[in-house]
């Protein structure tokens, strides 16, 4: 399974924002630094309308760990569907079972709740799964496998609970997703109608 295995701090020093999702004092201080050796040297230049998309596509597939044929998949899939596109891209990256095992608090971040996903560590509604983009559907419960659970490492992120988005509940080793997520329940560091320009061209 493809994914990305390369320095995680370089992901956001390339963007310019922090997309991970931890905070860390040697990422803060050289967040406006490029990545590379001559990173210091070099200064973040204008960018055409072409360039602006593009990379406001990049910061959304890095963020959720999404590689390009993925997310040109997703983005065709939403032209198949009535709505706001925006909302809808934003409902079908946030609805990825990796995605929600990170915001339900059982990984500390979407790179491990993907590791976790991919091994096959977690079930919806009873079931194994190992798929990271697998869609999670509305009443669909999310749990860690009974094994995993007694893993120190583990033990210590489920104690420490999140502040869960509107959308998610939880109740001990067990998530749900209530409702498909909106745009107002969540921030994130892209512009998604430029993404959807960017696909239209």
């Amino acid at each position: 399974m493809a994914r990305y295995t390369g320095p995680k701090h370089r992901l956001a020093r390339r963007e310019g924002v922090n997309l991970l999702d931890k905070s860390s004092a040697s990422l803060q201080r050289r967040l406006n630094i490029k990545p590379g050796m001559h990173g210091a040297k070099k200064s973040r230049r204008r960018l055409s309308e072409y360039g602006l998309q593009l990379r406001e596509k990049q910061k959304a597939k890095t963020m959720y760990g999404v590689l390009e044929r993925q997310f040109k998949r997703l983005v065709t899939q939403l032209e198949k569907q009535k709505g706001d596109t925006s909302e809808l891209m934003l409902s079908l990256l946030e609805t990825r079972l990796d995605n929600l095992v990170y915001r339900l608090g059982f990984a500390k971040s979407r790179f491990q709740a993907r590791q976790f996903v991919s091994h096959g560590h977690i079930r919806v509604n009873g079931k194994k799964l190992n798929i990271p983009s697998y869609q999670v559907k509305v009443s669909d419960v999310i749990e860690i496998d009974e094994t995993m659970q007694k893993t120190p490492d583990v033990m210590k992120i489920m104690q420490d609970k999140p502040e869960l988005v509107s959308f998610l509940s939880r109740e001990g080793t067990l998530g749900k997703l209530n409702r498909m997520p909106k745009s107002e329940d969540i921030v994130v560091p892209f512009n998604t109608q430029q993404i959807i320009e960017y696909y239209s061209r």
